[in-house]
């Protein structure tokens, strides 16, 4: 039997479900148009950045420097396709197949992430630097290993959150905007090309999350907190680290490792 105090939320929620605001699995209608917004953001990102010397080029036919960096590519933009997809599915409330699919995103991540040290290491040898910047290419390694390195731990954060469904995602989303910092620094616009306002824009994108979540819930919570804020201080630490003579070392002992296949 239900008191008078218990029955009213029962009916606020009831007319809340009523008006779509509030989903049957407890999600909000507007955490569906902001995550499917912020897809799409992602999804112009990394096409913006990339489409002159990758996707306009012709994709498997753009003249990137060997078969690695083709394969790096491919697996990059599967993880933002798959992304898009399980944010659609969870919108069309197909959990069921969102769950099934995302037995196939932990193995394309963990793929990213081998990938991801594996194509660093080859700019390396290289001797790869951004153009017009003044970073020599050990130093400039750290910002490349690094960054998969958060991206890895974001994702495996992400996936123990999984029963979590509000955390999970936005740690997924934080996770995938860790990633965007090669695509905004090629951006067809000057302005990009220059490391602290690349990351000013990374660091927006996860103001963007906190600013929803501030609309939506009266507060930021605590997975876009924890999570934005590794993945922000964590970037601003990779240039400083990657001046240091221990990191030197490391990037040294990992190019001898390189060539030495």
């Amino acid at each position: 039997m239900n008191d008078e105090g218990g029955s009213k939320p029962t009916m606020a929620a009831s007319a809340l479900a009523s008006n779509g605001l509030i989903l049957e699995n407890g999600k909000t209608r507007s955490e569906d148009i902001f995550f499917s917004v912020m897809a799409l953001v992602i999804l112009g990102t990394v096409f913006l950045g990339f489409a002159r010397s990758y996707y306009l080029a012709g994709a498997f036919r753009a003249h990137l420097p060997n078969l690695l960096v083709h394969i790096h590519a491919a697996v990059f933009s599967a993880w933002i396709l798959l992304f898009i997809a399980q944010i659609t599915l969870i919108s069309g409330n197909r959990v069921d197949l969102h769950r099934r699919v995302g037995i196939f995103g932990a193995g394309l991540a963990a793929l990213m992430i081998v990938l991801g040290f594996l194509v660093a290491t080859d700019a390396l040898s290289r001797g790869f630097v951004p153009p017009g910047s003044n970073i020599d290419p050990k130093s400039f390694y750290s910002i490349q290993f690094l960054s998969v390195a958060v991206f890895g731990v974001l994702i495996v954060w992400a996936l123990r959150a999984r029963s979590d469904g509000p955390a999970h995602k936005r740690l997924t989303l934080i996770a995938t905007i860790s990633l965007m910092a090669a695509a905004v620094n090629r951006w067809p616009i000057p302005l990009f090309h220059s490391g602290p306002v690349t990351e000013g824009v990374l660091t927006f994108y996860v103001l963007l999350l906190a600013g929803f979540d501030l609309w939506s819930r009266k507060r930021i919570h605590r997975a876009t907190m924890q999570g934005g804020l590794f993945m922000i201080v964590c970037h601003q630490l990779m240039f400083p680290i990657g001046l240091t003579h221990p990191w030197h070392r490391f990037a040294a002992a990992a190019l001898r490792l390189w060539t030495a296949r």
